[in-house]
């Protein structure tokens, strides 16, 4: 016998929902696929877009102290990276100087779906944030066991010395001239040598907080000979953390200093250069308010933290 007449308009219809909703369900699928994919992509360059916004405006807030210029930096950074605040896209810009300058850069913006709109589901909100900090180093680990002069830098800043130089002129308790420097173990009285020497060798690792015009000259008892050889041996081709100070031994701020060779006997000098780069993770800014911190001494510090 054949199934003829309503029996078969009925199976009929049951194949068509059957088939109806399996392709709602195989849309899903893909939908979840193509456009979760496509969202991960955007999210990505939400993302990188949101962290050289956070870096730019960070950096344009420290060189000019201006809150309303370091936000519509942020805001034409993300544009240019085609998310445009009010223009499908909202870009919040945040500054806090507690601590440095940290900015905080928050876009948030829909993903039109293509398949996924078919269900009813025509965007996805997607939302990115980034922080950057930056600031004037007041803090230094791993500091190396000499100060320099102030005057080895510019009014601005700048260092006048960034390829090899030889420093060493004298043996005083301050740094006498742009190419002296002295000795410290960053204690009080007169330089223990010996921790000097451990500074060098790694034994010793200095963390240290200096407030700015704090005096930390120290009385030198002495270029021993020695002192200079561990450090040919052991800090060859390495960046420190440097103390700067003023004629009278007073705290200027931090420097990055890259030692290329010490030699000892008659000589008694030291080889090296600063650089004039944003710093390692060796300076950081640690609790001083923007504004309040030690002068930039080519070495400053711009990071994201978030």
């Amino acid at each position: 016998m054949t199934t003829t007449g309503p029996a078969r308009r009925r199976q009929s219809g049951q194949i068509l929902i059957v088939f109806a909703l399996s392709l709602m369900i195989i849309i899903g699928m893909v939908g979840l696929a193509m456009d979760g994919g496509a969202t991960f992509a955007q999210r990505r360059d939400q993302q990188t877009a949101a962290d050289l916004a956070a870096l730019a405006s960070a950096n344009d807030y420290l060189l000019s102290n201006d809150a309303p210029q370091a936000i519509d930096r942020a805001k034409t950074v993300t544009a240019a990276n085609n998310f445009t605040h009010g223009s499908g896209s909202t870009v919040d810009v945040s500054i806090s100087t507690a601590n440095g300058v940290e900015v905080n850069v928050t876009i948030a913006s829909n993903h039109r779906n293509s398949f996924l709109g078919a269900l009813g589901m025509a965007t996805w909100p997607v939302s990115t944030t980034a922080t950057a900090l930056a600031g004037f180093p007041d803090n230094a680990s791993g500091a190396g066991p000499f100060i320099f002069s102030i005057g080895a830098f510019d009014n601005d800043g700048t260092p006048n010395y960034q390829t090899p130089t030889t420093f060493g002129e004298g043996n005083s308790s301050v740094p006498t001239s742009p190419l002296d420097f002295s000795w410290t173990n960053y204690g009080t009285g007169n330089v223990n040598t010996t921790d000097v020497d451990n500074i060098i060798k790694g034994s010793l690792v200095i963390d240290k907080t200096v407030a700015y015009g704090e005096y930390i000259g120290q009385a030198n008892s002495g270029n021993h000979s020695f002192l200079f050889d561990d450090l040919n041996t052991y800090s060859t081709n390495q960046d420190f953390p440097v103390a700067i100070v003023d004629g009278n031994g007073n705290f200027m701020g931090w420097a990055t200093f890259h030692v290329v060779s010490a030699s000892g006997g008659s000589a008694k000098t030291i080889t090296g250069y600063f650089l004039a780069s944003f710093t390692s993770s060796r300076l950081t800014v640690s609790s001083c308010q923007a504004g309040a911190c030690p002068r930039y001494l080519g070495s400053y510090v711009l990071k994201l933290i978030d």
